[in-house]
């Protein structure tokens, strides 16, 4: 009974049959359909990452003729006996560094909003009038600053973990940013810093893929958190401006 469920692959000249046949064909487009999207994938990649090589070059350029520029103001103010105004800090980088114990109800919200909800979590903010009144309100709870390219970039490379579909997901792959970010020109993990550094158009969209930094406790420890940072006494809380990469060195 078993021998007459078994079709024969071959006619009675020993050709194949029309169903083999037509099977054969099939697995053969599949493949050429195959290889040929595979060959399509390659040939993208590669000129993805030569157009991010482009670009890290051009980003590099753009630093260090931001770094002369302001050095050569410096310099010419100093010469003239004046003073040279920094321009305007346009990122912030917040760390909490107190929990939730005797937390009022708005400063509690305003920690939500920005992603701050466990202790030593860090966020990038965009400097603005509300982003400001915002952190006068948690400023006992918070200690922030203004980063450095450097550090920038060591916590997006070192500390960086992209939200993709609501998981935390490590940044090993440009693969992982260029799926999420690629619609707005950002396809690695330099167009990334360089987005956030500038603060670009594309701010709001870069942030909200990185997970809230999870840092370490400083070596060494606070110094107290009860009191604010510009205290005759000395104190962690409140803004430190450019000491923040100093404090941030400990904790990545």
């Amino acid at each position: 009974m078993a021998d007459l469920l078994i079709k024969p692959e071959h006619g009675a000249a020993g050709t194949l049959s029309e169903s083999r046949k037509k099977k054969l064909e099939r697995n053969r487009v599949l493949a050429t359909q195959k290889n040929t999207a595979i060959a399509e994938l390659k040939k993208r990649n590669r000129e993805t990452r030569e157009a991010l090589k482009i670009r890290t070059l051009q980003y590099e350029e753009e630093y260090q003729t931001e770094q002369e520029n302001a050095l050569a103001l410096r310099r010419e103010s100093r010469a003239e006996g004046g003073f040279y105004k920094e321009p305007d800090a346009q990122l912030i980088f917040a760390i909490r560094i107190k929990g939730i114990n005797k937390l009022a109800p708005k400063p509690r919200k305003v920690l939500q909003l920005f992603r701050l909800l466990q202790i030593h979590n860090g966020v990038f903010i965009k400097v603005n009038k509300a982003t400001t009144e915002m952190l006068k309100l948690i400023a006992p709870f918070v200690t922030y600053g203004y980063p450095s390219l450097k550090t920038v970039r060591e916590l997006i490379y070192k500390r960086g973990y992209g939200k993709v579909n609501k998981h935390r997901i490590p940044l090993q792959d440009n693969q992982i940013i260029s799926e999420a970010l690629g619609k707005y020109g950002i396809h690695g993990v330099e167009d990334l810093v360089h987005e956030i550094y500038t603060v670009g158009p594309h701010f709001k969209e870069a942030n909200n893929f990185l997970w809230p930094f999870k840092l370490n406790s400083p070596r060494g420890g606070f110094v107290a958190k009860r009191h604010g940072f510009t205290e005759p006494r000395g104190g962690d809380w409140g803004n430190r401006e450019l000491l923040i990469n100093s404090l941030l060195t400990k904790m990545i």
